[in-house]
């Protein structure tokens, strides 16, 4: 038994160092899919705005000038659709682009699982070392009886620091995570309405030809 409490405060003590590597990897996460995101967002938004005007003004003639945007994704994907329907028409074009989607998406959502099982996890890692901290404490109350309730209280105190370093970790990374997956989702919206503006603008010509 008490190897057992012996393990429970070396778990306690090494849980918090885990916790505090997972919140260096959490928030290096987050930086750089911060950067990397906001970079395609500028760019995505500035095209779903074009997607918007050409749509409002019922006009499909300068689809053609925003595939050649190729510093956004939507601009690329304009691009290969509009090659491809020219070379074999529409049929197919579906494919294209959820190819396009499929190899893109790697990149869009690099580490964000990462992020989400640290989000989902350093709760319950928390709450592992909290138990751990208490096992702990009511064995050196057990062990020296005659210290009364101060040694249990503090212990109880420095057990839920544990918990505390959990949920911290935790409610940011789960914030990022949602915010990042939203900024995914819009890309990724934004280059199913490339498609659909591609075949709309495949299907104009060929009424007017």
């Amino acid at each position: 038994m008490d190897s057992l409490f012996k393990i429970a405060d070396f778990a306690a003590q090494g849980l918090l160092y885990f916790m505090g590597l997972l919140s260096v990897v959490s928030v290096s996460i987050m930086i750089e899919r911060f950067f990397y995101l906001r970079s395609i967002g500028a760019h995505s938004g500035r095209m779903a705005i074009e997607f918007r005007r050409l749509i409002e003004g019922k006009s499909l003639d300068k689809i053609e000038a925003l595939s050649k945007h190729d510093h956004s994704l939507e601009g690329r994907a304009l691009g290969y659709g509009l090659h491809f329907v020219k070379d074999h028409g529409h049929h197919g074009l579906d494919e294209l682009f959820s190819s396009f989607k499929l190899i893109e998406r790697p990149a869009l959502e690099k580490n964000l699982n990462l992020l989400g099982t640290i989000a989902s996890n350093a709760p319950y890692i928390g709450l592992l070392g909290t138990v751990m901290g208490i096992m702990k404490a009511f064995n050196d109350l057990a062990v020296a009886p005659g210290q009364g309730n101060e040694v249990v209280m503090a212990g109880i105190g420095h057990a839920l620091v544990a918990t505390a370093i959990g949920l911290s970790v935790a409610i940011p990374a789960v914030i990022a995570f949602n915010f990042y997956q939203k900024k995914v989702g819009l890309v990724l919206s934004n280059i199913d309405a490339a498609k659909e503006l591609c075949l709309a603008y495949t299907k104009s010509r060929k009424a007017t030809s």
